[in-house]
């Protein structure tokens, strides 16, 4: 069932917002042609709950003591 593929993934994303934003755009990224979205959508939380989908490497960090 979603629900439990939502609540899986929430181990990895606290914030329910940021997970329905990661996933929203995972789905767009990862849909093929001629497949239903809703299994899109559940590959993708599939994948959330098995992985770190905000892996902080990843993240643009601030450089502190640059010249403007």
């Amino acid at each position: 069932m979603r629900s439990d593929l939502i609540f899986g993934a929430l181990t990895h994303v606290n914030n329910r917002y940021k997970l329905c934003q990661l996933a929203s755009k995972a789905t767009r990224k990862l849909h093929k042609p001629n497949t239903r979205l809703q299994d899109t959508t559940n590959e993708v939380l599939d994948r959330f709950k098995d992985t770190v989908p905000m892996d902080t490497a990843t993240e643009p960090t601030e450089i502190s003591g640059r010249a403007a």
